[in-house]
Parts: structure tokens; sequence; C-alpha cells
């Protein structure tokens, strides 16, 4: 089987019956609160509202594997990186100093910890969400929830586009795969990473021109049928508020002014335990 990633999963859960504009609304709001905020307590909070919405949402951890895996090796890449440029950040920010170990340039301290800590807790918040987003919405009903919020129904038809060409750009990706190792050239992990990634860059190049031709054709087709010369269009899915969307807006607007709450209690974005 395929493994879809970032691909409609259509499943029976409340999470599924959400319109997208609601999923999309509730997902910019609960990551722009949580990245302006530095409270561990709220973004601690958000991470396990994250946590517990993705287990609801019964996406299969094969779904996700390598994208979560990506996301954790660039994530630690960048808090390595945020050490080495500037270990004493973190007491900066909070005024204070306690020296773990370390001398020189290269000292670790308890404000710095804290200080990636919080970053971490700001790159898992929003991984589940985003997931939970693009596997739960369906896109020819998301583009239809995007017109409903006054976007151009040209620019939500060509979202719907590029969500639906992910996966099949997946699925392309993966039964070319197939076919090169059953002629004998090895991509699967018993290879080299250096020879997987070469041949799957020499799988995607050509795959991602031919895309784009396939791109060109469709938007000749839809320029030939006159698509765009009305100023509205009717929706075949579209998804008209329910209790259950205005109900999770409600929750998501209480969230985001907790959030706002603190940064008064704090005297800032910045929780300081020291």
């Amino acid at each position: 089987m395929t493994e879809q990633l970032f691909g409609y999963d259509d499943q029976d859960t409340w999470l599924h019956h959400l319109g997208g504009a609601t999923k999309l609304l509730a997902f910019l709001g609960l990551s722009l609160i949580a990245m302006a905020s530095y409270d561990t307590r709220f973004i601690a909070a958000i991470v396990v509202l994250s946590l517990f919405l993705f287990k609801q949402a019964h996406i299969a951890w094969r779904q996700v594997r390598l994208v979560v895996k990506v996301i954790v090796t660039f994530s630690l890449l960048n808090l390595v990186t945020v050490y080495l440029f500037a270990p004493e950040y973190g007491v900066q920010l909070y005024g204070s100093r306690h020296l773990l170990f370390g001398q020189g340039y290269f000292t670790l301290t308890q404000e710095q910890l804290f200080y990636e800590a919080n970053l971490a807790l700001k790159y898992i918040v929003t991984v589940p969400l985003a997931l939970i987003f693009l596997i739960t919405t369906n896109p020819s009903e998301f583009a239809a929830s995007l017109n409903k919020l006054h976007l151009s129904y040209r620019v939500s038809y060509a979202v719907a586009l590029a969500l639906r060409y992910i996966p099949d750009i997946q699925t392309a990706y993966h039964q070319i795969s197939l076919a090169q190792q059953a002629r004998g050239w090895e991509l699967s992990a018993k290879a080299k990473l250096s020879a997987r990634f070469k041949g799957a860059l020499q799988i995607l190049l050509p795959l991602i021109f031919s895309s784009l031709a396939r791109i060109d054709t469709i938007s000749q087709a839809m320029e030939l049928r006159r698509f765009g010369r009305n100023p509205r269009r009717s929706w075949y899915r579209d998804h008209p508020f329910a209790k259950a969307d205005w109900l999770t807006l409600g929750g998501v607007a209480v969230i985001i002014g907790i959030g706002l709450w603190l940064f008064h209690q704090n005297g800032g974005r910045f929780y300081n335990p020291f």
C-alpha cells in the first residue's frame, strides 16, 4: 500500500465533519498564539490539546512517519544552531545566569536550556495541528470554504488543485521507485543514503517537470471552458457553518484570549521562572 503524505483521508470523525474554513482558522489561530507566546505552561497545554486532537483524527503513523522524521531532524538541527550561534541568549532574555557546566564561549545555562525547551515545544505544537488540517480536509470542500471567507474562487480553486496533486505526485514517485527497483536499481532502506538521495533526485526532477506540464494542460482546459469569467461561482462541496464549527471557533477564541491575558500577567511574551 502506498503511504499517503498530506493526502486527504476520508474518515468518520468529528474533525472530518468540521468545515475547511473552521479548521484553517483554528490552525492559524492556535499556531500564531503558540508562536507568539513564550509561556511554557501555555504552550505545553496547547501541545497536549494538539496531541489529543491528533488522536481524535484517527491518523495512522504510516501516513505521517516520514514527514515527522524530517521535521524532527530539522528541528534538532535548528536547536543546535541556535545554541552554537548564541549560547548565552537565554541569559539575555531572562536577566539571570545559572551555569550548569562549561566555560568560555560554550557554556550551558538553565536559562538557555529553558529557552530552547520553549522553542522545541513550539515545533511540537504546530506539527500535529498542520497534519490534522491537511489529512482531514477535503480539497474541494476546503476551496468552497475559502471562497466563503471572501477569498477569490480562482485562488481557492488553485489551492484545491495543489492539495489534490500532492498525493498524486507521491503515488507516481512510489510507482516509479518500485519500477526502478524491479530493474535492479536499489532505492530501498538497504541502499546507502547517498545512493538513495541520488536516486530520489533523478526521479523527482523529471516528475516535477511532467507535473508542471500536466498543470499547464489543466489550466488551458479551464480557460477553454471560460473558467474565471464570472465574478462568482457555486460549489458542489459547499459546507455551511454548523453548531460544531461555531463551538470550535469559540474554543479557539477562548484559548487565544488566555494567551493574550498571560501576556499582560507576565508583562510581555516571556514567562520567567528564574
